[in-house]
């Protein structure tokens, strides 16, 4: 018997467990080379692991829902031995019919709470009392009419169909719950926020656009004018753009920005490397890139590692204003929110201009509230004029 070790990938940076969540294949079920055998979900990614060997599966050590750590034997695969049963579905089947169990469970919830609304909407019609003013009563009522009438002048009962369900948190979920509060009991987080006129940037954006579009092959966002301006930043407020470890100080003479994605099992943030050094399009098309592989489960831990500095956008979901919280071991992240047309003074007239509120959480025992405030004053410089950043003035 030749068997080869199925084991846990690296997780990425500050990774040391993750939770194996199906198998696709089964013990004694026939594997060739690059069949997906498992998937394992960390605090940042879903991950496949892929069979290098083909075989057969002939000893599963870690089931689903187990913790697992990066190098541990999960998984057993003779390459010597023949099938020991042939593949009652292919894992595209599995999936299929897990789906569509789903989608039945799904339905019956849904026919389950109509029938329930149906009944308690017949109810309260049954009950209801007219709002017109009672007439004269008759001079004798009838034993049964007299019933009817108490009946429909009961007290209404409570609504029927109110449910309580509980359900386990997930695996990615403890895990993002516990780096969270983590980052709140080590840091000194406090946020400084301010607003910037989106107008020259607007109007930039409106003039180029197409052309840009037609070149680059992607579009142009307000993203790339955020990450410019804060590298540009960055550089007069190096402590922005460093961590503590330990005792140390670590600066960086590159930026790289962890671009803050929305996904259906939770925020990940990707890294877009050398940020400071990119064009608008290389950062439109890094961008891009990186949130289509973080929605379809694609990020690999590398995606992942790193970091000097991060910006989220709450402002696509309609936020006007949050304090965005650090991801460790980082020292401030960026805030961008929803642009409101709103009165603002210029050279003594009000005016309407489209505003958005900027936030920056930051890291007390590293950056000081001066530095803070002055590096948050000069993206917005960058932003209201960005010519600067163009010029690399």
């Amino acid at each position: 018997m030749a068997n080869v070790e199925i084991k846990v990938p690296s997780l990425g940076e500050s990774e040391n467990e993750a939770t194996l969540v199906s198998w696709l294949k089964e013990e004694g079920e026939s594997v060739a080379v690059d069949d997906v055998l498992a998937e394992i979900e960390s605090d940042k990614i879903t991950m496949e692991i892929t069979a290098l060997d083909a075989g057969v599966l002939s000893e599963v050590r870690k089931h689903a829902g187990d913790t697992v750590e990066p190098g541990e034997v999960i998984a057993l695969i003779d390459t010597s031995a023949a099938p020991a049963k042939k593949s009652a579905k292919k894992p595209e089947s599995k999936r299929s019919e897990k789906a569509e169990i789903e989608s039945r469970a799904e339905a019956a919830k849904r026919a389950e709470a109509a029938k329930r609304a149906e009944a308690v909407a017949k109810q309260v019609a049954e009950q209801a009392v007219p709002a017109t003013p009672a007439p004269a009563p008759e001079p004798e009522a009838k034993p049964e009419a007299k019933e009817k009438v108490e009946k429909k002048a009961a007290p209404r009962p409570a609504a029927a169909g109110r449910v309580e369900e509980r359900m386990a948190m997930s695996g990615l979920r403890k895990r993002i719950a516990t780096r969270l509060k983590d980052a709140q009991n080590t840091a000194a987080m406090l946020t400084t926020f301010n607003e910037v006129n989106m107008q020259p940037v607007m109007d930039l954006r409106t003039k180029y656009k197409d052309k840009f579009e037609k070149k680059h092959g992607v579009g142009l966002g307000f993203m790339s004018f955020f990450v410019k301006a804060c590298a540009h930043a960055s550089a007069q407020f190096p402590a922005v753009n460093a961590f503590i470890d330990g005792e140390e100080i670590v600066y960086h003479n590159y930026m790289d920005v962890g671009i803050a994605v929305s996904t259906d099992k939770g925020l990940v943030v990707p890294v877009l490397r050398d940020a400071g050094l990119m064009s608008f399009a290389e950062i439109e098309q890094g961008i891009a890139a990186l949130a289509a592989k973080a929605r379809d489960g694609g990020l690999m831990p590398d995606d992942l590692k790193g970091g000097t500095f991060s910006i989220t956008n709450g402002g696509v979901f309609g936020s006007m204003l949050s304090t965005p919280i650090l991801n460790p071991p980082q020292s401030a992240i960026l805030g961008m929110h929803s642009i409101q047309q709103r009165p603002v003074a210029e050279n003594g007239q009000v005016v309407i201009r489209p505003m958005m509120y900027l936030a920056l959480t930051y890291d007390h025992r590293l950056i000081d509230g001066r530095e803070a405030v002055q590096f948050l004053v000069a993206v917005k410089s960058y932003l209201e004029q960005p010519g600067l950043a163009l010029l690399d003035l």
